[in-house]
């Protein structure tokens, strides 16, 4: 039986793409060169998604699928971030194997092989770990307050970094697809996926050119998706600190109580009272906002607000690879040009 177009992809690489017009021709260079003295020549692809980039992007894509035929494109009609342009790479990709890896040549080409034999080897998925992060000092910082609170929240084991560079079975990669939510945190639907997880040490190297495109406030709006799209444990820190300040409440309503009755005369402190009642605001507006802030995700959910929608591909539509099925309203959608 003559094998079909997906069987004959071993290996695919989801690379979202913006700003990177400049790059592109070179990381496609030097991952032709790796793969094609490897095991996976002419059994692998390149998923190229351009996330409604203002630059050239999507013209320097389209130049590439002409010149190399493992190279795919598609092009999302509005900018929906890194890892819902990930989702939309996953949802075409063919492979066995699949990479994911940032468009900028931090991440080194020679280290997928060195990814992919860990799933070769029976690992589900395979992280990366940087021995010197190239990145400057708040994004170190950031990066290791985000570790630790996905360590709390999504019970991720504590010495597994969650890099952005990884590879995973197509069964992961197929699970992880059925969520169809428009806030995206591949690394939270990884952890709650499996537990089959390892890592390699990579090295982790300069920007080929330009600078990054994560900011103070994506990074912000990324940590509040991992936050509140992947757990409810800020629920929960929200009833515990209203349990506590309830407690802290009754406490010293009680040593009020037993004060006035030791000294009657004592005049009411307007200090402790304005404190107190600036306290109780405060935890209550925190705690209003935290609850606000999955209200916002239901009813965008609830509207069907798109995961990502794709227009136009450098390939034949009907070359799209079939995603998983959708449980409930579908919110990824591919526009027929």
């Amino acid at each position: 039986m003559p094998r079909t177009q997906r069987d004959q992809i071993d290996l695919s690489i989801v690379i979202p793409v913006y700003r990177s017009m400049a790059v592109l021709p070179e990381l496609i260079a030097q991952l032709r060169q790796v793969l094609d003295n490897s095991s996976y020549h002419n059994r692998f692809e390149v998923v190229l998604a351009n996330d409604c980039s203002p630059d050239q992007s999507w013209k320097v894509i389209k130049e590439l699928s002409q010149q190399h035929s493992f190279v795919r494109g598609i092009s999302l009609r509005k900018n929906v971030g890194q890892h819902n342009a990930t989702m939309a790479g996953l949802s075409i990709a063919r492979g066995k194997i699949i990479i994911i890896m940032d468009d900028d040549l931090q991440h080194p080409p020679a280290a997928i092989l060195r990814l992919a034999q860990q799933i070769e080897d029976g690992f589900d998925v395979c992280y990366t770990r940087y021995r010197e992060r190239k990145h400057v000092a708040w994004k170190r910082w950031g990066s290791r307050f985000n570790n630790w609170v996905a360590t709390l929240m999504l019970k991720k084991p504590a010495n597994l970094y969650l890099s952005s560079f990884k590879a995973m079975k197509r069964e992961i990669a197929t699970t992880i697809l059925r969520y169809d939510g428009p806030y995206t945190y591949i690394d939270g639907l990884i952890v709650g996926a499996t537990n089959s997880v390892t890592a390699i040490d990579i090295d982790h190297q300069e920007r080929f050119s330009g600078e990054g495109n994560y900011n103070l406030r994506k990074s912000l709006s990324l940590w509040l998706k991992m936050a509140t799209g992947s757990s409810i444990y800020p629920l929960r820190l929200a009833t515990i600190a209203g349990f506590c300040l309830a407690a802290a409440s009754f406490v010293f309503f009680l040593y009020v109580i037993i004060e006035w009755l030791l000294n009657p005369n004592v005049q009411p402190g307007w200090t402790s009272v304005i404190a107190t009642v600036l306290f109780i605001g405060g935890v209550q507006t925190f705690c209003m906002g935290v609850i606000g802030e999955y209200i916002g995700r239901i009813y965008l959910r609830l509207n069907n607000t798109p995961q990502f929608v794709i227009g136009q591909t450098t390939f034949d539509d009907e070359a799209v690879g079939d995603p998983a099925p959708v449980r409930g309203p579908t919110k990824r959608s591919i526009a027929r040009q």
